[in-house]
């Protein structure tokens, strides 16, 4: 198995492609990275910026560099002795631009007699391939005939047959449809990737399309080229279960890690031959112990002040009802049509009540026995007794055929619900304390106790010592250092909640929930460009969908957006940068501390590109900005001529922590084996977290560092040592003595990362 020491995450673009990568395999080298994990790298729609929508996976993106760029890259980390991971996407491909995609262009040419009509999951029903892209049902007069192509505007797609008549009759005579774009939603005849219309979901549960999906990739596994494959977005697929063991089969040395997102408290499916998850059950834990439960109730009553509504059920199922009633109708209704002996009106209500009410993202029949399944009935019926009936017949199809098409479909698409529902909606409505709204987490659960965070740590490294951990993402709504940041907010919610209410008197947005987010935004995220703040607030009231939305903009809040940060610059910004600078110093001490956890816990630590800085970035594209690495290679020079920096606002610190913990996990690994908690004792027990690994690391770290700061710093705090001489690997300074002082072990930095002998023993 070549399971890595730990990765960096490099986000693959156009402007950063392989060589680009290739050059920065030195200073990755210097800092202590095990492998390089990249973004999607087959070809993609042109102008892609994040690889995700693949359009020919048998080939290595030109965009990029293509294949010579990608061997040659191979080779640098091969040389450096640093594993390669590479990011794979089974559920979809995209059909945005349909000549970039040869199978999709066939489908569309052929229609059901196309060798690839199979790769992708179309009813067939109506004959014809729904297109949803017109302006409007009178748009087709807009249509024109350039050679073999039928043009409108700058969609281009195939035409066959006869070529005779005007273009609309030639279109009539297509295997395709052209409708209204807004037709979509309710009508769209091929299964997608959540609501994007133009990516179309792939059957890669067929052997010949799992092959045609992954014979590149496994190509480059088979050589040695890649070590590593992140699986995308599991929940899509037909068979999860099959797939990964197919997966396995064709590279069983590979370390293979999922996308799957937890809910606190579910298991990943025994059945899956992999090394875990992409680490968002780690990113809440590591996150949780740094929250004060203290600040629940203030945060609470501010919400309820501004107008927001506080009870996060409430808030959560509305959302998802507006998913299944308003954005996957078209996929609501191919389901219930599948529901045995029950008139259409009412089991499309049973199919979305069901999946409105999923504790998870999918239930895992049969793998995973039926307790997620029959809660998620239960829960309808309570809700809507009116459809008991139907949910009744619905209960009985999927339980006494858990692997037939209707199980399947509703699996499927349970996912959908609760991601749109949840992470892309709720989690932009319900902002009473955002940095709790992440990937994978619960809003409505405040922190968690070290204990908690102790157990978690064991479990995984008795079940999946090799998943990946992580702190940022591609995906996540808010960076470590914003989400660190946000945490000291729980520790002086009060304070908080007073100064947001006078500067909403003062320079409010008039919609509540965002209100709200703004403010802590600003607060989080700063220094941030007005350019910044505005792309970002107007993403979130669009996600929300409360005033505004993608397709409908409501002008008036979208101006009213863009005119906040000058209206806060001129009014509150010297309010809102001395609270800025109140919590800056205790937001670095969180930082130090949830990164020092992360790369020190059980699992394979991730690094996403440029956090071994501060990084106070956004949801994307804002996380997707360029690094400068030139910045980051003078600094790990400095560190490396021994350099010990202060905690300050360039961020050196933490590119320390990361450099010495990495190296160390790279270099001496059987110190990473094997977890024990360990408790301080003392005055300020409460704000340390240490642990053992091995037997000879121990870690300590600082924890709610206001409240430490109100009680007078340690004290006696002390934490005892199993015997031995022991060597701060972030200072060069000695611990001897069993009873070490937290005064003296935390005096230059808020982490300590202890090995005992020495680092070079």
């Amino acid at each position: 198995m070549t399971t890595p020491t730990s990765t960096y995450r490099l986000q693959l673009r156009p402007e950063f492609g392989f060589a680009d990568a290739r050059d920065v395999v030195r200073y990755l080298t210097d800092l202590g990275v095990g492998a390089v994990y990249v973004s999607p790298v087959l070809d993609a729609t042109p102008g892609s910026t994040h690889g995700y929508d693949v359009t020919d996976p048998r080939i290595a993106r030109p965009a990029l560099g293509g294949e010579a760029a990608r061997l040659e890259l191979a080779d640098a980390l091969r040389a450096s002795g640093l594993g390669f991971v590479v990011d794979i996407v089974p559920n979809h491909m995209s059909i945005e631009v349909p000549r970039a995609n040869p199978f999709w262009w066939d489908v569309l040419a052929k229609g059901k007699a196309s060798q690839f009509a199979h790769w992708f999951d179309i009813d067939w029903t109506d004959g014809r391939v729904l297109v949803p892209v017109l302006g409007s049902e009178s748009d087709l007069d807009a249509l024109t005939v350039e050679g073999d192509e039928l043009v409108y505007y700058d969609h281009r797609l195939p035409l066959t047959g006869d070529p005779s008549g005007t273009p609309q009759e030639i279109h009539d005579r297509q295997h395709y449809r052209l409708v209204d774009w807004r037709r979509g939603n309710s009508e769209l005849n091929y299964r997608r990737f959540f609501d994007i219309t133009t990516l179309a979901a792939v059957t890669v549960e067929n052997q010949d399309v799992f092959d045609g999906v992954h014979g590149e990739v496994l190509r480059w596994v088979a050589g040695g080229d890649v070590t590593g494959l992140r699986v995308d977005h599991p929940d899509g697929l037909t068979d999860p279960t099959a797939y990964m063991q197919r997966l396995r089969r064709h590279a069983p040395h590979a370390w293979i890690v999922v996308e799957k997102i937890l809910h606190p408290g579910e298991p990943l499916p025994d059945s899956w031959p992999v090394d875990g998850t992409t680490g968002y059950d780690a990113l809440g834990e590591v996150f949780g112990v740094l929250v004060d439960p203290a600040g629940e109730a203030p945060l609470t009553a501010l919400a309820a002040d501004l107008g927001q509504p506080t009870d996060y059920a409430e808030v959560e199922e509305t959302a998802r009802r507006l998913v299944t009633d308003k954005i996957l109708v078209a996929e609501v209704r191919r389901i219930a049509g599948l529901v045995d002996g029950v008139d259409p009106a009412f089991a499309r209500p049973a199919v979305a009540e069901t999946m409105i009410a999923f504790g998870v993202y999918r239930s895992y029949l049969p793998e995973v026995g039926g307790k997620r399944w029959s809660e998620a009935i239960a829960t309808a019926k309570g809700r809507r007794p009116d459809l008991a009936v139907a949910l009744d017949a619905l209960d009985r199809q999927v339980t006494d055929d858990p692997a037939g098409e209707l199980a399947t479909r509703i699996q499927q698409t349970s996912g959908m619900v609760v991601a749109k529902g949840t992470e892309d909606t709720t989690f932009y409505r319900y902002t009473r304390f955002a940095a709790l709204n992440e990937v994978g987490g619960s809003p409505d659960r405040f922190g968690i106790g070290v204990d908690e965070l102790h157990r978690a740590a064991a479990a995984r490294e008795a079940g999946y010592p090799a998943a990946m951990t992580t702190l940022t993402t591609h995906d996540t709504k808010r960076s470590e250092d914003t989400r660190a940041r946000l945490a000291v907010l729980s520790e002086i919610a009060g304070d908080f909640a007073e100064a947001v209410r006078g500067w909403t008197q003062r320079c409010g947005i008039d919609e509540p929930s965002l209100n709200l987010l703004a403010w802590q935004t600003l607060v989080g995220a700063a220094p941030i460009s007005d350019e910044r703040l505005t792309d970002y607030l107007l993403k979130a009231a669009r996600e929300s969908k409360l005033r505004t939305t993608w397709t409908e903009p409501d002008e008036a809040l979208e101006q009213q957006i863009r005119d906040w940060p000058e209206r806060v610059r001129s009014t509150v910004a010297d309010d809102v940068g001395e609270f800025v600078a109140r919590v800056q110093g205790h937001g670095w001490t969180n930082s130090l501390t949830q990164k020092l956890v992360q790369l020190t816990s059980p699992g394979v630590p991730d690094v996403y590109q440029g956090t071994e800085l501060w990084d106070f970035s956004l949801v994307d594209p804002d996380n997707r900005r360029a690094v400068d690495y030139d910045v980051r290679r003078e600094l790990l020079a400095q560190i490396e001529a021994g350099l010990l920096p202060d905690v300050d606002a360039t961020g050196a610190a933490k590119l320390l922590v990361v450099h010495r913990a990495l190296t160390l996990r790279r270099d001496r690994p059987e110190l990473f084996r094997g977890y024990t908690a360990m408790s301080a004792t003392g005055r300020a027990a409460d704000h340390a977290i240490a642990y053992e690994r091995g037997e000879g690391l121990v870690v300590v770290a600082t924890r709610l560092p206001v409240g430490l700061d109100a009680l007078g710093g340690w004290h006696d705090t002390t934490l005892t040592l199993p015997a031995g001489e022991w060597t701060d690997v972030l200072t060069g300074d000695v611990v001897d003595g069993t009873e070490a002082r937290l005064a003296s072990v935390l005096d230059r930095y808020p982490v300590a990362l202890l090995v005992r002998g020495g680092v070079t023993s």
